[in-house]
């Protein structure tokens, strides 16, 4: 019931106590927040509202994405050249180095006859034991390069002696033939004997052991496996 000596209360003033009401509400949340915080200690840091990304993910988002291998070998290079222009010059000596070393390391395992580091006309079990077999008998097509540099400096030294030293060297040439094509034979018998379902034999093979048994001993590779004499 409404009195006669009493005003009406405006909208403003009914909108001022629903705006001290929200204050009232807000102040007492903002003191409840400021009691647990009290409460857990002075160093208390509020969440983040998300979990804290792992190590790998953010230096990935600061790399960003990995570029794709190069297709070709002028790729290749024009990536090389454009990251020495970046480097300085320890860090253009390090990457050498470390180039360097595994340069080496890739030739030693080689050497060893690393299947993974093999050249492709060396790696398999057939070729393996195509060395084993050239590498563990004396070859006479082996005293080709030595005996050539002799015959080649007594051609120098006594011009007199050139028609001989082009017999001796005819006859030896004849004779490292001979022996190649023997060791093309004994070779593809062998290995038809230990593998006969392989399809790498034939001329192929025996010029593979023809080439390898020219070489000097210490000079081939992969370096030697066995010993001259060696049952293979």
């Amino acid at each position: 019931m409404k009195l006669p000596w009493k005003k009406d209360e405006s909208p403003a003033e009914s909108g001022d106590g629903s705006v001290s009401l929200a204050k009232e509400n807000e102040s007492t949340d903002t003191s409840a927040e400021e009691t647990s915080t009290t409460k857990k200690g002075s160093k208390y840091t509020p969440g983040k509202g998300r979990p804290t990304p792992k190590r790998r993910e953010a230096e990935n988002r600061r790399r960003g994405p990995v570029p794709p291998p190069p297709t070709t070998r002028a790729e290749a290079r024009a990536r090389r050249k454009e990251l020495k222009s970046t480097l300085s010059k320890e860090e253009k000596k390090a990457l050498a180095a470390e180039r360097r070393a595994k340069r080496l390391e890739q030739r030693e395992r080689m050497m060893e006859g690393d299947e993974a580091f093999l050249m492709p006309r060396d790696k398999g079990p057939v070729r393996r034991y195509a060395r084993d077999i050239v590498d563990s008998r004396r070859n006479f097509a082996g005293l080709f390069m030595p005996f050539a540099i002799v015959l080649i400096v007594l051609m120098f030294l006594v011009p007199q002696l050139a028609a001989i030293t082009n017999l001796l060297l005819l006859a030896f040439v004849v004779l490292m033939a001979i022996d190649g094509i023997i060791l093309g034979r004994i070779v593809n018998r062998r290995v038809a004997e230990r593998f006969p379902d392989t399809a790498d034999g034939g001329f192929k093979l025996g010029w593979y052991s023809f080439t390898r048994a020219m070489q000097l001993r210490k000079m081939r590779a992969p370096r030697p496996m066995v010993s001259h004499g060696d049952e293979v």
